[in-house]
């Protein structure tokens, strides 16, 4: 039993060592500032990904289709993939001219060996040379079968008035031909492309012929949140946006403007990219393969720890993930949190999210959470009709808050 444990142990170590070598995975259709990896069907996605053990690697992709709650659908890869639903990511790209060296991995999805034909959710999966599962990546394929209106208003309930939106959308299908509504159709209210922050499980509260209406009161309500933060490294030697002071070691280290945590922070708006990250540099002309790593120190100010929670830096620069590497540590004689992230030049949106003992995100505590906030949400509908093998995605809609609605 104890020599079980100690490979478990070591295996999971490995593991973990192993995963942090992997950085700035993208997931996106190759459109210039288009983040969304919600397309429809037949749209080219790109992934891509460094390496920082520089040794080029005999990488894999994977595809699983997916139901619309994100398990294994029955359907084979022969009935949604023309083709093969695992390959070699054959362009590898070794950087050059940098501090920190790193093998950049691109492929596109579909390819030539690789030809999706349905739409619906699915699973993307790196594998390394021994099978194992790297690091994963959602995304949704959509059909244009229906037509989906979202408004995003202030909360009507008194008690949340200031602080959370209410999202309202109506289904038209007129092409379609929905019997059972309650069994036949899900929706998914995605905030910011944000997995971790969804409303799901929701009926329609009227419908009638080729149409479906939600309007909740409350139950589609989320926290407004505040605008995120950011920071510019496009320079590996010199200041940028947000950056104090920069020291040249092995590699650049550059040190954050601190944030202070105030419990009652006022709204203040600030453009964002809604928690993205644009990797750039204009230390170079290559950014896929010039751009430069950066060790960026954060801190944040609070007067007293807080009591049985943990705070993370929280942003799509590693998939909204709560990971040691983002955790932040109370230093007691500056009385501020501190921590660094290795992180390739670029353009960042983050903010802090604390976590408490039973593992609850909690993205609003640091910074606060306002109506007034700019949030994109999305509303995913899928349809499987009785007798239907998977969950179609029959369209999307999004819809951003406007402070006049």
């Amino acid at each position: 039993m104890l020599k079980k444990l100690t490979f478990l142990f070591l295996f999971t170590i490995c593991l973990n060592s192993f995963s942090q070598t992997i950085k700035s995975v993208q997931l996106r259709p190759k459109q210039e500032n288009n983040f969304s990896s919600i397309v429809p069907l037949g749209t080219i996605l790109e992934l891509s990904f460094d390496d920082l053990g520089a040794d080029s690697k005999d990488y894999q992709y994977k595809i699983e289709h997916m139901t619309h709650d994100w398990q294994r659908s029955r359907l084979l890869s022969s009935q949604f993939i023309d083709g093969f639903d695992q390959s070699t990511i054959l362009e590898v790209t070794n950087s050059f001219n940098t501090f920190q060296n790193y093998t950049h991995y691109k492929v596109e999805i579909p390819n030539i060996n690789t030809v999706i034909t349905k739409s619906g959710n699915y699973l993307l999966s790196i594998l390394n040379e021994d099978d194992e599962v790297v690091f994963t990546r959602k995304f949704v394929l959509y059909e244009k079968a229906a037509t989906i209106g979202v408004t995003v208003s202030r909360s009507r309930n008194a008690k949340t008035i200031n602080t959370q939106q209410t999202i309202e959308f109506t289904v038209n299908h007129p092409n379609l031909r929905i019997n059972n509504p309650s069994q036949e159709v899900n929706v998914v209210v995605l905030k910011n492309e944000n997995w971790n922050e969804k409303i799901n499980n929701i009926q329609p509260t009227f419908f009638k012929q080729n149409q479906l209406k939600y309007t909740y009161r409350n139950k589609t309500n989320f926290w407004g949140g505040n605008e995120y933060l950011n920071f510019d490294s496009k320079f590996i030697r010199n200041k940028s946006v947000n950056v104090v002071k920069i020291e040249m070691k092995d590699i650049s280290h550059q040190y954050l403007y601190p944030e202070t945590y105030n419990p009652n922070k006022q709204y203040k708006y600030n453009p964002d990219i809604n928690g993205q990250f644009v990797i750039r540099t204009l230390d170079a002309n290559i950014a896929t393969t010039e751009a430069d790593y950066a060790m960026m120190h954060f801190t944040l100010y609070a007067d007293e720890p807080f009591i049985e929670e943990e705070v993370f830096v929280y942003g799509a620069y590693n998939n909204f993930k709560i990971e040691e590497e983002n955790k932040l540590y109370y230093n007691f004689e500056d009385k501020s949190y501190q921590g660094k992230i290795l992180l390739k030049q670029g353009f960042y949106n983050y903010t802090f999210a604390t976590v408490d003992k039973y593992k609850t995100i909690n993205s609003n505590k640091i910074n606060g959470t306002f109506y007034q906030t700019e949030n994109q949400y999305t509303v995913i509908v899928y349809f499987k009709p009785f007798g239907g093998l998977y969950d179609r995605v029959i369209g999307i809609g999004s819809g951003f808050f406007n402070q006049n609605n």
